[in-house]
């Protein structure tokens, strides 16, 4: 099957290439959780973070948002040394200063969704070159979310963000996936 000039051959990789990314996403914890994985992939490579998102949900409550802003100082200097998730003291504070900052928010996935009014955008991208790293709607998103309290959320990972979770179809043009996104009756 043809697929993203990202995905490589690893089994891992392409069960997310081909069933989760860039399908719209709007259950707010499975929301919250993607936000807190783009932030710990902040600097690293995507297959890292799948590798080890099994063990985030184990040691992150399943992400629930609620626990995960009560985490303690103790209780992040022990995640310090679990060698299943990124051991970076600033990621891990900004997921607890993350969830406090969703926590406060009225409606996070209508939020999110509001970048690209509501409904996911379809490009049309044929290649890797045409592809952006940020757009303006992920640099509005970042803004935003910053202003309210949000880290780690610059517009690269804002980006990302949207591309994983279907706010932006970004599946290029000769990949298997694009058709049955870009044509959601297919789906």
């Amino acid at each position: 099957m043809p697929r993203c000039f990202w995905c490589n051959d690893d089994p891992l990789y392409m069960a997310y290439h081909d069933q989760e990314w860039g399908v719209p996403l709007r259950d707010a914890q499975r929301l919250f959780e993607l936000l807190l994985l783009e932030g710990f992939q902040a600097g690293l490579s995507w297959i890292t973070i799948l590798k080890k998102r099994a063990r985030y949900r184990e040691v992150l409550f399943g992400f629930d948002v609620q626990r995960v802003a009560q985490l303690s100082d103790a209780e992040i200097e022990d995640l310090m040394l679990d060698p299943g998730i990124i051991r970076n003291r600033l990621k891990l504070n900004a997921a607890r200063r993350n969830a406090a900052a969703w926590l406060a928010l009225e409606d996070p996935v209508e939020l999110l969704w509001s970048f690209v009014g509501g409904t996911p955008k379809i490009n049309h991208f044929q290649g890797r070159g045409e592809v952006p790293a940020v757009t303006p709607e992920a640099e509005a998103m970042s803004k935003a979310l910053k202003k309210r309290g949000f880290t780690f959320v610059g517009p690269t990972i804002c980006y990302a963000f949207m591309q994983a979770s279907g706010m932006v179809m970004d599946h290029t043009t000769d990949c298997d996936r694009y058709a049955q996104l870009a044509n959601p009756r297919l789906q």
